[in-house]
Parts: structure tokens; sequence; C-alpha cells
């Protein structure tokens, strides 16, 4: 198998490319998967209270704040967004050693995906928030609802199947990110494919963790657009089943 498969898969023997990834396989996975989800997480509690301020802020929000912290604010999400995420993993070597006292590991590049995700997440906020009915929020404010409320019950229920749809983007994202995290020590499929499957020419590992890391953005595209559709009311309300229900509560039929 070796002499027959040797061509293709680099010049590492295949047995031994195979025996290495039933060995690392399932750890590089998790760590993938851990990375990926902590990162995801973490990215939210920062940016998502972001996307409301950026909306809610506005002079023409529901509750302005001063502009100079406005500008200040849209200055430093995008100065954060055009840095290339190879070049910000390196500057915040610092803050991982600051944080978890190294640069290295899974845990260690959580700190520059989250750094990264964070401004990204905040303007899928802002945008999904931007969709929200101004009609609603204004009978909301006529009835004397606060900024909070308005917020927590009128925006965010209102723009939900656009945040699901944002969040699935989003982790993908960061599922990228995280491969590329291999190149300042971090774990996962990434370090799997980059320092076994290309430096060390052992291909047949690569062409696997590729694989695999399509079919992981597979499953989270599909498990974010199946939830996010379920929970669009414009898209309920036009199927067959829904049309068929609101007939019998009129009688039709």
């Amino acid at each position: 198998m070796d002499e027959l498969f040797g061509t293709f898969f680099g010049n590492t023997p295949v047995s031994q490319q195979l025996a290495y990834l039933q060995a690392a396989l399932l750890e590089n996975i998790w760590e993938t998967v851990y990375s990926t989800v902590l990162a995801t997480v973490f990215a939210y509690v920062i940016g998502l209270p972001l996307g409301i301020i950026l909306v809610t802020g506005e002079p023409d929000g529901i509750r302005p704040l001063p502009r100079g912290l406005m500008r200040v604010l849209n200055f430093v999400i995008n100065i954060l967004r055009s840095i290339p995420f190879l070049i910000l993993m390196i500057l915040v070597i610092p803050l991982s050693r600051l944080i978890l006292h190294t640069s290295i590991g899974t845990n260690a590049a959580i700190i520059p995906l989250v750094v990264a995700s964070a401004p990204f997440v905040a303007r899928l906020v802002e945008g999904s928030l931007r969709e929200s009915d101004a009609g609603v929020i204004e009978a909301a404010k006529a009835m004397g609802c606060t900024p909070f409320q308005i917020v927590r019950k009128v925006m965010l229920p209102e723009a939900l199947p656009s945040l699901i749809t944002g969040l699935t983007t989003a982790t993908i994202t960061i599922l990228s990110y995280g491969a590329m995290s291999a190149t300042i020590g971090g774990g996962g499929l990434g370090t799997l494919a980059i320092n076994n499957g290309y430096q060390r020419r052992m291909d047949l590992i690569l062409y696997v963790t590729v694989i695999l890391l399509i079919i992981l953005v597979q499953i989270i595209q599909s498990i974010g657009t199946r939830v996010a559709n379920r929970l669009d009311h414009r898209i309920t309300k036009a199927t067959p089943k829904a049309k068929r229900h609101k007939a019998d509560k009129a009688g039709i039929g």
C-alpha cells in the first residue's frame, strides 16, 4: 500500500500516516471544536453589547451617546477588523502571555481568536439590529418602554433570525481563524494540517484534515440555516402548513 499510494500522499509511508491519524485525530478534532465554541462565546460576550451600542447610541438611536465616544468606538472596531488575522495573532501574543502566562497551545490561541472576532461580531449584530421595524420601535417608545426594554423585548426578538445567521457566519469564520492559529503554536486540526500534513509532507494527513474542516463547516451552516428558518416568521407564514392553519382558524375549507 505504501508503494501504491506513496506518490499521492507524500514521502512518509501511508501506514505511518494512518497510525499517526489514529493516535492524534480525535484529540485534534476536540481541540478544534473546543476552541471554536469557546472563542465564539467570548466573542459574543464582547461583540453583542458593542453591536447594540453601535445602533442604540447613534444620534437618532433610542439611547444616543456622545458623538466623540461613538466615533472612537467605530474607529477601534474598524482598525481591529482591518488587521490581517496572521498579523493580529502575533500582535496579541503579549496579551496571551499576560492572561494565561503562555502563548502556545489551544487555550492561548483563543485570545487572538476573540480579539479578531469580537469586532466582526459587533458589525454582524449591528447589521441585524438595523433590520428591526422602526414602526414597532416607535410604538414601544410611545408605550413608555425604557431603552433596555426596547432592546430586550423588541429589537433582539425581531432580529433573532438574522442574529442566528450572523452567529453561523461568525462561528465558521472563527473555525477558519483557528485553523491558522497553528502558525503560532495553537492546537487543533490546523496544527495537524500545517505541522504534519504540509511541513512534514504527510499529504494524507493534510487531505483528511481539510475534509474534516469542510464537514464541520457544512454541519455548522446546516444547523444555523435550519434554526434561522424556523425562527423567521416570514418564512413560517409562507409554508403550506401555516396557510392551512390560518384557513382553518378563519373557517375556510
